[in-house]
């Protein structure tokens, strides 16, 4: 019997859900698990994540080609049609699901990992390593992570929306060569993809697309400003409203401005640091 993780990751949709899972992996320790993901490049990478052994599957439906009937896994993907998640709870002696959507509900022969639902066998939590809420001194006035993907090249379009006002830019991974060099132009204080704990963590102020960075930032002390992305699905909204996080919808740069400007004055939630509750969780059911 194996464990197994699968995240689905990419070009089209970033790294949020890949960081989390890294972050739990991790926090696991002593279990030997093996992270699948769905993009082969990010899965190259996730050694430098602090994740021993992962493998590249391309779809969900490769699962079965390497796991075997009886294994345990966590899951995080919304691709699975419900046909397809219930021969999955069945196929796995143990099925952990991560949820982001308030709708959700756990199902039979599920556990389940959610920022919204309460009950038996399931986790009320987010995701957030530890690290985050060392508190550091903040070096940076402004930053700017739009995310980790960009296919269609939605911050050149917008980029007056936050250009003039000169913040560090963290530039994502999945950046064509020649759209991260024409951004580096353009940002001058600019930060490569490896930066990425160091900005999160040095920056007063951090707007960004990123659910996952905004709950590092705040965690860290910071004080992110959420820009729900187009092409986002707006899971995290109710979340953030309640952490009292500002939150910006349609690049709608005068309201951006004001919230910016008026930041000092905001008053943030206070974060909880919940790891040991969600690992305690998640070992209990994988044992």
């Amino acid at each position: 019997m194996k464990f197994y993780y699968y995240v689905h990751t990419g070009h089209r949709i970033g790294l949020d859900r890949f960081r989390r899972a890294c972050t739990i992996i991790r926090a696991l320790g002593d279990i030997d698990i093996t992270l699948l993901c769905s993009d082969f490049r990010i899965a190259n990478e996730a050694k430098h994540f602090g994740v021993k052994t992962s493998v590249g599957i391309d779809v969900v439906r490769n699962i079965p080609q390497i796991a075997h009937h009886g294994d345990k896994i966590i899951f995080d993907s919304n691709e699975a049609n419900p046909i397809m998640l219930n021969d999955m709870r069945l196929f796995f002696s143990t099925f952990i699901r991560v949820s982001d959507d308030e709708n959700d509900k756990k199902e039979d022969n599920e556990f389940l990992i959610s920022p919204y639902l309460e009950g038996e066998d399931i986790c009320n939590a987010y995701i957030v390593d530890d690290k985050y809420f060392e508190l550091k001194e903040k070096t940076i006035k402004l930053s700017f992570f739009f995310g980790d993907d960009d296919y269609e090249k939605d911050l050149e379009k917008y980029m007056s929306f936050i250009e003039d006002l000169n913040p560090d830019l963290l530039l994502g991974f999945y950046y064509f060569f020649d759209y991260a060099d024409m951004l580096k132009k353009k940002f001058k204080n600019n930060h490569e993809f490896e930066d990425y704990d160091e900005l999160i963590t040095s920056s007063e102020v951090l707007v960004t697309s990123s659910p996952q960075a905004v709950l590092e930032s705040l965690a860290s002390g910071g004080k992110p400003i959420y820009l729900q992305r187009d092409d986002y699905a707006k899971d995290f909204i109710k979340l953030f409203q309640n952490l009292n996080i500002p939150i910006i919808q349609n690049y709608d740069k005068k309201y951006f401005t004001e919230t910016f400007n008026s930041i000092n004055n905001h008053k943030y939630s206070k974060m909880q640091q919940n790891s040991n509750k969600l690992i305690n969780f998640i070992k209990g059911n994988l044992n």
